[in-house]
This record gives C-alpha cells, sequence and structure tokens, in this order.
C-alpha cells in the first residue's frame, strides 16, 4: 500500500471529539434561573426600599407623636379619650394609664429641643431658678404616678396630690362632670387617695431609681445622696430647674372642730413625703370636704400651718421643703384675705397658692352664649367649677394677696417666738393690736428711728419687715391657678405678683402639648412687647 494511501486512511478514521451542544430540554431551566434571579434582585431592591421607607416613617411618626407640640395630641386624643370614656374620671384614669405605659417604653410624650436653653423665661422661686414658670396643678396627679413624664412635657413645677393621711374612696361616682363647650369641669372628688404611706414608697422608688441610673447604687445610701442635694439635682423634682410639689389635706373623717386631730392629718403627711418634697401644700381650700373651708379662719389656719412649719423641720434631709398654703377663690373679702396673710406671716409658711375650684358658676358663659340642655344641667351639679372663666377672678385675688402680703404683718403678735423678745421690749399699743408706740420706741435705743426698730422686731418675729425696707424683705411667693389657659393670661398672672402659673382644665382639653404651647405663646408676647 502506498504511503499517500495510508496516510488518507489515517486521517479518514482519526477519532473526532464531538461538539457538545445543550440540550433542548436544560435551555428552559437556565432561563428561568436567570429570570428568577433577576426577580429575587427586583424583589431584594422593592423589600428594601420597602423597608427604608417604613423605617422612616415610623421615625418620623415616633418623633411626631412623641414630641408635645403635634397636633395630634389636642386634636385626636383628646377628642377620642372623650369618646371612648364618657365619664370624665374614668378618661382621666385612662389617660394616666397610657402615659405611664408609654414612658416605661420611652414612647411618652416629650418637649424637644430644649426652649428653655436660652433661659427667657426663668424665674426665681425659694432659691432656686426654674427654667420657665409655668406649672401643672394638683388633681393631675394625685398618687404621684406620673411626676417623671409631666415634668418631660415641659413643666417647671409639677404639683401632685392632694394625698391623704390614710386612704380614702372620697365622694359616691360620678363626680366629674365636663361642659366641653366652655372647655370646663366641675369635680366633687373629695380627696379620694391612696393614703401617704403608698404615695410616699413610689416617690422613695423614683429617687432609688434615679440614684441608681446615676451610678450611686440603689440601696438607702444613695436615697440618702440624692435627698441631700449631693446629686446636683433638687431632691423632689430629681431635674435640674425644676421644682415638685406635694399637696396634703385632712381626711375626711377628721372633724374640723378637733384642732388637734386636723393638726395630726397634715403633720403624719409631712413625716411620709416631706423628705420628696421640693414644696409642701398645706389644702385647706377644697370645697368638696365638708368643713375644710373652714380651716382658712385665722385662729385655726395660724395654728395648723404652725404645726406643719415644726414638722417640716423636723424632715429627715439637710434642706427642708418649703410650705405654701392653697387657699379658696371663694374666701375674697377683704377681711380673709387680711386674715389668711396673717396666718401666713405669723406660721413662717413662704407662700400662698391663690385659687382652687369655686362653688361659684359664672354667668353667663360666656355673655350671650345660650348652653345646652345637658351642659346647663351639669352646672346644677354640686362640686367645685374650673375653666377659663375663672381666670379674671384669680387675677384680681392675686393682686390683692400680693400687696397685702407684701405690707407684711399688721400687728406684733404673741407667739412663742415673740415672748423673749417682748420681754426685753416692752411695746407700747400691743393689747390693743396697735404699732408700738415711736417715742417709747426711740427712747429705748436712740441710735434707730421708730420705724428701724418696728422693722427689726417684726423682722425677728415673722422673717420679714415692713413695707418701708421692701427690699430687704423675704418676700411671700405665690403660685396661681384657675382658668390660665394661654400665654397672655400666663404673663398677665406673673405681673400681678405670681411667680408660677398653674394650669389644671386647660391641660384636661388641650393634652400634654399645653404647656408647650403656653410657654410659646409667652415669648411670642414678650416680642409684642418689645415692638410696641
Amino acid at each position: 500500500m502506498s504511503t499517500a494511501s495510508a496516510r488518507m486512511r489515517a486521517i479518514r478514521f482519526r477519532p473526532t471529539i464531538p461538539r457538545v451542544r445543550p440540550s433542548p430540554r436544560l435551555q428552559p431551566a437556565r432561563q428561568a434561573s436567570t429570570a428568577t434571579n433577576a426577580r429575587s434582585t427586583a424583589t431584594r431592591t422593592k423589600n428594601f426600599l420597602y423597608g427604608t421607607a417604613l423605617t422612616l416613617t415610623l421615625s418620623l411618626g415616633y418623633l411626631y407623636v412623641t414630641d408635645t407640640r403635634a397636633s395630634i395630641h389636642e386634636w385626636l386624643v383628646v377628642p377620642a379619650l372623650r369618646q371612648l370614656y364618657p365619664d370624665g374620671e374614668d378618661a382621666h384614669h385612662a389617660g394616666t394609664a397610657i402615659i405611664k405605659a408609654l414612658y416605661s417604653f420611652g414612647l411618652h410624650p416629650r418637649e424637644r429641643g430644649s426652649p428653655d436653653a436660652a433661659g427667657d423665661l426663668e424665674v426665681e422661686v425659694f432659691g432656686h431658678i426654674l427654667s420657665n414658670p409655668i406649672g401643672t396643678s394638683a388633681g393631675l396627679d394625685k398618687g404621684a404616678e406620673i411626676p417623671t413624664p409631666m415634668f418631660e412635657v415641659g413643666a417647671g413645677l409639677v404639683e401632685v396630690g392632694a394625698v391623704t393621711t390614710v386612704p380614702q374612696e372620697g365622694n359616691p361616682k360620678p363626680r366629674v362632670f365636663r361642659i366641653p363647650s366652655q372647655n370646663a369641669l366641675i369635680n366633687r372628688y373629695g380627696f379620694n387617695s391612696e393614703g401617704a404611706e403608698l404615695v410616699a414608697m413610689r416617690l422613695r422608688q423614683r429617687v432609688r431609681e434615679f440614684a441608681y441610673h446615676a451610678g450611686l447604687g440603689m440601696d438607702e445610701n444613695a436615697e440618702r445622696i440624692v435627698l441631700d442635694g449631693e446629686a446636683g439635682v433638687p431632691p423632689g423634682s430629681l431635674k435640674a430647674g425644676r421644682l415638685m410639689a406635694v399637696q396634703i389635706a385632712k381626711n375626711k373623717t377628721t372633724s374640723e372642730q378637733d384642732m388637734e386631730a386636723v393638726k395630726r392629718d397634715y403633720t403624719k403627711c409631712v413625716e411620709y413625703l416631706g423628705k420628696y418634697s421640693d414644696i409642701i401644700v398645706v389644702n385647706v381650700s377644697s370645697p368638696n370636704t365638708p368643713g375644710l373651708r373652714a380651716l382658712q379662719n385665722v385662729e385655726p389656719l395660724t395654728a395648723l400651718l404652725s404645726s406643719v412649719v415644726q414638722a417640716v423641720k423636723k424632715v429627715d434631709r439637710k434642706t427642708k421643703p418649703a410650705i405654701m398654703v392653697k387657699v379658696s377663690p371663694d374666701e375674697d373679702s377683704d377681711e380673709q384675705i387680711s386674715g389668711i396673710c396673717e396666718a401666713v406671716w405669723e406660721s413662717g409658711v413662704d407662700g400662698v397658692i391663690v385659687g382652687n375650684t369655686t362653688k361659684k358658676r359664672p354667668d353667663p358663659i360666656p355673655k350671650g352664649y345660650l348652653l345646652t340642655e345637658r351642659e346647663a344641667n351639669v352646672l346644677t351639679e354640686q362640686g367645685g367649677y374650673s375653666g377659663p372663666q375663672t381666670f379674671e377672678r384669680t387675677l384680681n385675688l392675686v393682686s390683692r394677696y400680693r400687696k397685702t402680703l407684701d405690707d407684711g404683718p399688721k400687728m406684733v403678735s404673741e407667739q412663742p417666738a415673740s415672748r423673749e423678745a417682748k420681754s426685753e421690749l416692752p411695746l407700747a399699743g400691743h393689747a390693743t393690736g396697735d404699732e408700738p408706740d415711736p417715742s417709747i420706741l426711740e427712747k429705748l435705743e436712740p441710735t434707730k428711728s421708730a420705724s428701724e426698730i418696728v422693722d427689726s422686731v417684726k423682722a425677728s418675729l415673722f422673717g420679714a419687715s415692713t413695707p418701708s425696707s421692701a427690699t430687704t424683705r423675704q418676700r411671700k411667693v405665690i403660685f396661681a391657678t384657675g382658668g390660665i389657659t394661654n400665654g397672655k393670661q400666663a404673663r398677665e398672672i406673673l405681673d400681678a405678683g405670681a411667680s408660677v402659673a398653674q394650669v389644671y382644665t386647660a391641660l384636661i382639653y388641650g393634652g400634654v402639648g399645653t404647656v408647650s404651647r403656653i410657654k410659646e405663646e409667652m415669648r411670642e408676647e414678650a416680642k409684642k412687647a418689645v415692638g410696641r
């Protein structure tokens, strides 16, 4: 065989590697996988966008809902509570429970942006600089369940209570009645209280939790550090620039005729609650406890307040709480106001809270306005009325109390603190209640004028001087409550001589943003005043 033929044969029979082509059955699977991957990528992108949008929405929603400036609090939450709870007291309890629960999860409403940091609303009260002069009134938090959340809504002062020595149910229900068209309320709670011991336990736990979060521990020693002011905050509010007042009252079963029993009620409350308070408020003005307002007469009031002063001096704390007495707007004659102020001076109490609910009914509400039949019937309910219509009376009373307190005591009275001074300095005219005879005083101490000697004697007895040295006298403090609903009214109250304007019914109808709104309106009023 020729070489050429052999090569041709070899070439013809050389094995070849077949080209592998994808099976027609595998092509749809690959295409399906590619499509699935594409859809998966699109889904992931879509989920990412949805998740981002949801997170952003929830974040913005959280910031909005928890901001006191959000209109939802006034225009949605308050009306919703009113619809869900036709009884005003039930709505109040529900609101308290909601705020308490939200606070435990960090979802509570709060004032954002530190608007008080500028210091334009600062006031001095009992040696403390309050970040602002707007406070909440007692009745909003009777059992001291939510004082911290209430500070978070921007209040410079929070008042809890009233608290009675032993628990009591108060008056029969229903005992709270709304007048929505007037943003007003009538209540006859009658000092429903869980008792001083339970409220004190609550406040003590609050102090210990504060101490724990401040790195001080949670034992009795840590509590002592906070109460003695070594943590750098007031021991009641536990917040710089804020104060907490605790209001106390007698039990319903304690007769006002038994003054020793009455004094025991109040002093026992001081023993339980004094060390957890920045201010103790003695309530003798509720219209819903029979006989309570009789304690505003000068003799029983002086005796009661003096006993509270002595009890506060024994409070187991380096700095003692200040003491204020809450008086009725219905005891408004010159004689009644003068008597209350004399009791304040003689007892050594630090100030007065002017205003409470009133037995009187505004007439008309307002001028020319016709109430619905239901609301007209509500006005016939017994109890104390509160609402915007009481503002003018509050303003008038603040001015009158301010003047009377600034005038000082009218006489040098007989009391334990005065006996030693009087034994050394016989004052002519004391028996008749007149001022000491200037001629006698000048003979006794020729280096001073008669008026200066009178000033020094009164200062030793009452911690103050007469009007001739008003600049050096320790001025009695006034808080005001009753009908204050906006910044303009708050400014008027402060200009009339009060240091703090407290709100109650305005918060019930306006929601948790009320304090922030009033403060912003005060700033706007200040700008208008500068521009005039």
